[in-house]
C-alpha cells in the first residue's frame, strides 16, 4: 500500500512541478492584442476614351490592284486618339487584339478574304506591331500607327470588298 501512495505522491509532485514550469515560460500562454491601423490612399488612374468612344476605320480606298498588293503598297495610317482627362502625363501599355493571319508575322490581322491580311506597324520606329501584345509609352505620346494590305506567298487574291476586325487596348502600368 506504502508503494502505491508514494507512486501516486510522485505523479502529484511531478504534475505540481510542471504545471510550475510551464507558467515560468514567458509568452507561451499570454497574449497581447493590438490594434493596427492602416490608412491607404486609392489613386484611379483618369478614365481614357479612345477614338472619340467610335469606331475606328483604315480606308484603303477602291484602288487597291490585287496585283500590286505586297506589304508595301497601299500604307495608310491608323486615325486613332487617345483622350484621358486628369493627370496628363502617364506610363501606359497599347494593345492591339485581334486574331492574326495564318501566314505573315505576328503583326498580320486577318481579314475575311483568302490570302490577304492587314499588317500593322508602329510608325514611329518602322517595326511591326505584334497583335495581342503590350507596348509601352509615355501619355499623351501615342505611339503612330500604319496598316498595310499584304498577301500569303504563293496566293492569288480576288478582287472585292474585304474587312479584319481589331480592338485597341490602352491601360495604365
Amino acid at each position: 500500500m506504502t508503494s502505491t501512495l508514494s507512486g501516486i505522491a510522485q505523479r502529484r509532485g511531478l504534475a505540481r512541478l510542471c504545471l510550475s514550469c510551464a507558467l515560468l515560460l514567458p509568452g507561451t500562454l499570454a497574449q497581447a492584442i493590438t490594434t493596427v491601423t492602416v490608412t491607404v490612399t486609392v489613386v484611379a488612374p483618369p478614365p481614357c476614351v479612345i477614338n472619340g468612344g467610335g469606331t475606328l476605320e483604315v480606308e484603303f480606298g477602291n484602288d487597291v490592284l490585287t496585283t500590286r498588293v505586297d506589304g508595301n503598297n497601299y500604307r495608310r495610317p491608323v486615325p486613332y486618339s487617345v483622350q484621358c482627362s486628369g493627370n496628363t502625363n502617364n506610363a501606359m501599355t497599347l494593345e492591339l487584339q485581334g486574331s492574326g493571319a495564318a501566314f505573315g508575322g505576328s503583326n498580320v490581322l486577318r481579314t475575311d478574304k483568302a490570302d490577304l491580311g492587314i499588317a500593322l506597324f508602329i510608325t514611329d520606329a518602322n517595326v511591326p506591331l505584334p497583335l495581342n501584345t503590350r507596348i509601352r509609352f509615355t501619355y499623351p505620346a501615342i505611339p503612330t500607327l500604319s496598316a498595310v494590305p499584304t498577301k500569303r506567298a504563293g496566293g492569288t487574291l480576288t478582287a472585292g470588298a474585304f474587312s479584319a476586325g481589331a480592338t485597341i487596348k490602352v491601360d495604365y502600368q
